[in-house]
């Protein structure tokens, strides 16, 4: 970096997921000759993600590639044929509407239904190879404080650090956010299951052109697509269900549930459904989705501590978009950051210059998921109360452009923009 150490711009990062692992890479190639210093800090003993699947949209993609990444990704990418999904009917399995994606899967930009845990390898070993960051375990941050041109860092095992911004990604129970932003999750009136099944299994008998379909009936649906290169399917079952039968169901990936009650909750699903259930682990990931309101500020400590992610943004998954928007955030930061640093800019007017790029975008993306839930199960307005049969052209309305803006609105254009406004 050339400078004495005392010089360098230190950035912590609060959070090593795949948001934090990706911001990291961002902001080390943005700012690679902006003399920077970057510390990952994650609460957890490890790096590691959780056995699911992940939807990577083509707008996202775009920018993996675009910081080297491209490759590495689409060689862990499922190959949907070039599908987005394809929405089906619960009882016969006959087709509502295809909705193809933005790009042929032949194509090198293309999205990328993932395995989370193989996403994250690629992000560790990109950091690793790099040298991006420094790499921290068993850190939870407890509280951020303001120390004159610094922040200084507060963790649970009693140690302190110092940075000249501090970027939360630690998720949707963001301790970080929690200091300067206290939140009430709503419960948005679904539970999910979750779990992979190897193709292996259901290749035989498997009636569909790709592996990325959703059955939909009246408030429940059943969503699979493929990921590991088709070698895995991940299943996610949601099931609209009364805040009274939760019982003791949390929000967490580490919740489980019985097949067999996930069995009888789709009893009444055509075929393919149901075998793909009798393939899966007796134990499938359950928990209940929560919903939140947008929250109206990311930047705070006199832009010292920037949000991103989930912690930003947490959105329900019925877009698949939220690892989109926090690549995104994680893209935006770091040339913002960089335009900072080789300007001799007030840190605090670009942190708000990501903020005004990305939070209009990320809101839409939040308010946009929890409608698409509601069409997908016939909640929304114009399909309450209507016959299934009569539902079908008004879903098929909603749904055939419905992801037309998340793919492809040009980032960088954004950012451009509103810098052009920023500097008049």
């Amino acid at each position: 970096m050339g400078s004495k150490s005392e010089d360098l711009f230190r950035i912590a990062i609060i959070g090593g997921g795949i948001g934090g692992l990706f911001a990291a890479l961002s902001l080390d190639h943005h700012c690679k000759n902006d003399n920077i210093a970057i510390d990952v800090y994650e609460q957890a003993s490890q790096y590691s993600e959780i056995g699911a699947g992940v939807g990577i949209g083509v707008n996202a993609a775009k920018l993996l590639h675009r910081i080297g990444l491209g490759d590495a990704m689409n060689n862990i990418a499922g190959d949907r044929k070039g599908v987005w999904i394809s929405f089906r009917r619960y009882d016969n399995g006959g087709d509502i509407v295809t909705v193809p994606s933005p790009s042929n899967d032949q194509q090198k930009i293309r999205q990328l239904p993932v395995h989370r845990a193989e996403f994250l390898e690629v992000l560790l070993n990109a950091v690793r190879e790099r040298g991006a960051a420094t790499l921290h375990t068993k850190k939870i941050c407890r509280k951020v404080e303001e120390e004159g041109e610094v922040a200084r860092i507060h963790f649970q095992d009693g140690t302190t650090a110092t940075a000249n911004l501090v970027v939360g990604c630690d998720g949707i129970h963001s301790s970080l956010r929690a200091q300067f932003a206290p939140e009430n999750p709503t419960y948005s009136g679904r539970i999910a299951y979750r779990g992979l099944v190897p193709t292996s299994k259901i290749e035989a008998w498997w009636p569909f052109q790709t592996y990325s379909v959703s059955w939909l009936c009246k408030d429940k649906h059943f969503f699979v697509f493929p990921i590991s290169q088709n070698r895995t399917l991940n299943i996610v079952a949601f099931v609209s269900t009364p805040e009274e039968k939760l019982g003791g169901l949390r929000e967490s990936w580490t919740s489980t549930g019985e097949r067999s009650q996930l069995a009888r909750d789709f009893e009444d699903f055509e075929e393919t459904v149901r075998r793909v259930i009798g393939c899966m682990d007796g134990k499938p990931s359950k928990w209940i989705l929560n919903d939140r309101e947008p929250l109206e500020q990311w930047v705070w400590a006199s832009g010292k501590v920037v949000l991103m992610g989930d912690a930003a943004h947490a959105m329900l998954p019925h877009q698949g978009a939220g690892a989109g928007q926090a690549i995104e955030d994680g893209y935006i930061l770091g040339r913002a950051l960089h335009d900072c640093l080789s300007s001799r800019g007030d840190v605090q007017k670009w942190a708000n210059l990501y903020q005004d790029v990305r939070l209009p975008r990320a809101q839409k993306a939040q308010r946009t998921a929890r409608e698409a839930g509601d069409v997908y199960e016939m909640q929304a307005e114009g399909l309450k109360g209507v016959d299934y049969d009569a539902c079908l052209p008004k879903v098929r309305d909603r749904l055939k452009d419905r992801m037309k803006w998340v793919w492809s609105e040009e980032i960088d254009e954004a950012y451009e923009s509103e810098k052009a406004k920023m500097a008049r």
